[in-house]
């Protein structure tokens, strides 16, 4: 691979980018991937390395760790254990951008490990850019000192967050929410369901615990178990589960505990098909519940993490809500069962409140399918030509 600096020779600057990225968990490799879709299209020729998984790895980025080496959960034991790797990662990942000094590195989400990135190479007169504006709005209000001092500019995907970084200093984009143009504006319930091999009648449930080994071993056993309860209460019901593949032995071990087995359709990935094929979704809490709403489907948001973790998680909120379509929409929309809360016993009863609403309520899910749309509306825009605009101004700088 040709070095940095001879991809930053002024003779082929116009077409070349020499890019380093950091994209943690799947969510982070799906907005990175779509990202660099703008970048190719704009750079022909850019180099892209750092940290990414297999979506980005598709696009020709060359990973030198996987996004899983950063996949932590809350404050817990498991960040303890996992905390000095971490470290290190990020300890050599800086020193070789030091040395090799891409002409931007921009850090997709995961703001407690780029934003540490993003200020010692910003430091080091390396321009940084981060995609997707960390969650101010909703809790940990105090991080926005750290985006001013890490961040030349921030890539916003919800509209109202260039003003609010404005306030306080910090130059930013609104360059819409990748997943609205990716996921169509009128699903398609019947070709989902076909290529999913299920009945195009019927009740459909999809079930999705989380892409975290730490989400699947709090949540999956009362998503399974409220799962049982359903089954038996509608033994019509289809239930599909959607599993990244570093998780799916795990979530068939736990649906094998609660019996639910020989009842579910474990998927390799596939959550979209999956959301688009069901009539309401039982899901965790994050990027998940936005794709979900973004497919015009009912849900019911959970989460549950370790009580330390939990306590110091609701001492940092601001807002009443978790779930990203309700945070959006700025009510209840749908309903969040969230740690004691969420027994297998109300998640079952609250996702069958959906199922029975077109026979019982059928305005509730016109409501909520209309709540969606509009909000389908306002993130669609053709974020990657506007991020790699951004990229250009920040570059250009």
């Amino acid at each position: 691979m040709a070095s940095f600096a001879d991809a930053s020779s002024p003779e082929s600057q116009s077409a070349s980018l020499s890019l380093a990225m950091v994209a943690g968990e799947a969510s982070g490799d799906l907005l990175s991937s779509l990202l660099l879709a703008g970048v190719q299209s704009r750079w022909p020729q850019v180099q892209a390395v750092g940290i990414g998984g297999p979506a980005m790895a598709a696009k020709g980025f060359e990973a030198w760790w996987p996004s899983e080496r950063l996949a932590v959960h809350g404050y817990s034991a498991e960040l303890v254990k996992r905390l000095w790797g971490i470290l290190r990662i990020r300890k050599q990942l800086v020193q070789r951008l030091q040395q090799q000094r891409p002409q931007l590195f921009v850090g997709v989400d995961a703001p407690d490990f780029n934003l540490g990135v993003e200020e010692r190479l910003r430091a080091s007169g390396i321009k940084t850019v981060h995609f997707v504006c960390p969650s101010i709005w909703a809790w940990r209000a105090e991080r926005v000192e750290k985006i001013r001092r890490a961040a030349d500019h921030v890539l916003c995907i919800f509209p109202f967050e260039p003003e609010l970084l404005a306030r306080h200093g910090i130059a930013a984009t609104y360059v819409g929410h990748p997943l609205a143009s990716v996921i169509p504006l009128v699903p398609d319930k019947a070709a989902a369901r076909a290529r999913l091999g299920l009945p195009a009648d019927g009740e459909v449930l999809a079930v999705l615990p989380g892409s975290r080994a730490s989400e699947v071993s709090y949540i999956a056993r009362p998503f399974f178990e409220a799962v049982a309860l359903l089954c038996r209460q509608r033994p019509q019901l289809k239930v599909v589960v959607p599993a990244v593949p570093a998780q799916k032995a795990r979530i068939a071990q736990m649906a094998q505990a609660c019996g639910v087995q020989g009842r579910i359709v474990l998927l390799d990935g596939q959550s979209h098909t999956a959301l688009e094929a069901c009539d309401c979704t039982l899901i965790a809490s994050g990027t998940a519940t936005l794709e979900a709403a973004l497919y015009k489907r009912p849900m019911v948001i959970a989460y549950h993490m370790h009580p330390i973790s939990w306590r110091l998680m609701r001492g940092k909120q601001l807002q009443p809500w978790v779930g990203l379509p309700n945070i959006l929409c700025g009510d209840f929309v749908v309903p969040e069962l969230l740690q004691d809360a969420a027994t297998p016993q109300a998640l079952a009863a609250a996702v069958a409140q959906w199922l029975d609403a077109p026979a019982h309520d059928p305005q509730r899910i016109v409501q909520v399918e209309q709540r969606f749309h509009q909000l389908h509306l306002e993130l669609r825009r053709d974020t990657a030509q506007l991020a790699a605009d951004a990229l250009e101004k920040v570059l250009a700088s």
